[in-house]
């Protein structure tokens, strides 16, 4: 039956038969998320590591609490379940929602949806491969500083590292999604094109409140996220540009 003929009962049924799809798909990535778990942290801790290694140092992880290892394995496995969930989620929400769009809004997302994972996957390796060396490198030279003849060592705690490079990846994903959001604003008609173009400069000192404020304190994360997001920003007013003139096209044929 076409959904569009549907009543409320069988939106309902349908929209609670996806829900508990997404539900068991989370439940069985969790579980195998936390079989792997401690391989998915040890990956987040290789940047850590081979800094230790590089430095002739030798390096290691703990916890102050019986049961904070544990606690911290299931966070780690909620968040990389969430990683893998979402993209499952958002199909099933398109094929809810696709018999009630229009063929354009269906192409724009159907678009979305294979974009929109691909920039947050570009963001998380940014933020794993440029930004974790140099954070990591800022935050440990501390080491080396001696308060009273007394040498400062680090002692990190696994809850502590996980939630920091969980909030720097997320940061990172989050800002990728940019243009996206951006297009979709100028879809709808509520952000036009020329204002993006003329609030130039004032998106540049935004940006950079923002790259200062979601990014460790040292100045090379913040500049390496403040030029992914100016970036961003110019492929958001492109892609308006080819959308808008795409619509323009098929209002002319």
């Amino acid at each position: 039956m076409d959904q569009n003929t549907l009543g409320f009962a069988e939106h309902f049924e349908e929209l609670k038969k996806r829900l508990i799809y997404v539900i068991l798909f989370f439940l069985i990535s969790f579980a195998a998320c936390y079989y792997f778990a401690d391989d998915i942290y040890q990956f987040l801790l290789t940047p850590l590591s081979e800094y230790y290694a590089s430095e002739g140092k030798q390096g290691g992880m703990i916890y102050t609490g019986l049961t904070e290892a544990f606690f911290t394995y299931l966070k780690l496995s909620m968040i990389a379940a969430l990683f893998f969930t979402i993209p499952f989620f958002t199909i099933q929400f398109f094929s809810f929602v696709s018999p009630g769009l229009k063929k354009g809004e269906k192409k724009v997302m159907a678009i979305c949806l294979v974009v929109t994972p691909m920039l947050f996957l570009a963001g998380a390796f940014v933020a794993y491969y440029f930004v974790f060396p140099s954070a990591w490198k800022f935050f440990l030279s501390f080491e080396s500083a001696s308060m009273e003849g007394l040498p400062i060592r680090l002692e990190a705690r696994v809850s502590e590292y996980l939630s920091l490079s969980a909030q720097i990846i997320l940061a990172f994903g989050i800002v990728f999604q940019i243009p996206i959001a951006l297009t979709l604003l100028n879809r709808v008609g509520l952000i036009p094109l020329e204002w993006l173009k003329k609030q130039r400069r004032l998106a540049i000192v935004i940006i950079f409140i923002i790259a200062a404020i979601i990014t460790p304190p040292d100045v090379f994360s913040q500049l390496v996220l403040a030029a992914v997001m100016i970036l961003l920003y110019e492929i958001s007013i492109l892609l308006c540009i080819f959308l808008n003139k795409e619509k323009k096209d098929l209002k002319d044929a």
